[in-house]
C-alpha cells in the first residue's frame, strides 16, 4: 500500500477511533527506537511472519530519514544457512538489552476460540527482552498474557471495521511521519503526497 492509497484510507476512517490509535502506537513505536538509536526487533508468530511489516517499516526508514525505524526481523524458524537478514533466531530475544524497542505481531489470543496465540517459547523470550529492559510492543487482534507484559498495545478485534494487516499499514505509516508541533509537519506531509501523486501522473520524458 503506498502513500496515496494510505492518504486516501486515511480520509474514510476520518472520524473513526483507528487514526488516532494506530498513530499513538505508531509515535510511541517511533520515539522508542529513535530516543534510543535503533536496535528495533520484529518478530511474530510461528504461524505468522510479518514479512510486510518489516519491508514497509524499511522503506519507511529510509523515506523518512529515520534509520532507526528499520527492524531486525526475528524468526521462529531462521537457519544459518539462510540470507543475513533471515537468520536471526528467537535467541536474539533472549539477548535484547536495556534501549533496545521489541514489537511483536500476534494474530489470535492466548485462548482457544481466536486461532494459535504467541506460545510458550515466544512468551518466554518476550519476558526475557522485558526483564532485561526492552520495551515491548504488541499489535495483535486479542487480549492475554502477551499483551499484559506489553509496554503499549494496539488491539485489532475480530470483527472490527478493519484487519490487521490494514492496520499495520497505517501504523507504518504514521511511524515513518516527521512529527513536528506546528502545522507544518502537516504541510510536509501533504507536500510530500502531492509530489508522489504528481510522480504518479506525470506524462514520461521524450525519448531522443
Amino acid at each position: 500500500m503506498d502513500a496515496v492509497r494510505v492518504a486516501l484510507l486515511r480520509e474514510v476512517l476520518a472520524g473513526t477511533e483507528w487514526l488516532g490509535a494506530t498513530r499513538r502506537f505508531a509515535g510511541t513505536l517511533r520515539t522508542s527506537a529513535v530516543a534510543h538509536g535503533g536496535g528495533l526487533l520484529l518478530v511474530g508468530t510461528r504461524e505468522y511472519e510479518p514479512w510486510h511489516l518489516a519491508a514497509h517499516l524499511v522503506d519507511e526508514a529510509a523515506w523518512s530519514g529515520t534509520p532507526e525505524l528499520a527492524p531486525t526481523l526475528v524468526r521462529h524458524d531462521a537457519r544459518a544457512s539462510d540470507p543475513a537478514h533471515l537468520a536471526v533466531g528467537l535467541g536474539r530475544l533472549a539477548a535484547a538489552r536495556r534501549g533496545e524497542t521489541l514489537l511483536v505481531v500476534a494474530p489470535g489470543s492466548d485462548g482457544p476460540e481466536s486461532g494459535p496465540g504467541p506460545g510458550a517459547p515466544l512468551l518466554e523470550r518476550v519476558y526475557d527482552a522485558r526483564r532485561a529492559g526492552a520495551t515491548v510492543l504488541v499489535l495483535g487482534t486479542g487480549e492475554g498474557e502477551l499483551t499484559e507484559i506489553s509496554h503499549e498495545r494496539l488491539i485489532v478485534p475480530r470483527g472490527a471495521e478493519l484487519d490487521l494487516d490494514t492496520v499495520q499499514h497505517l501504523v507504518s505509516a504514521a511511524a515513518g511521519e516527521n512529527p513536528l508541533p506546528s502545522r507544518r509537519g502537516r504541510r510536509r506531509l501533504r507536500d510530500r503526497l502531492s509530489r508522489l501523486a504528481d510522480a504518479l501522473t506525470a506524462p514520461p520524458p521524450p525519448r531522443w
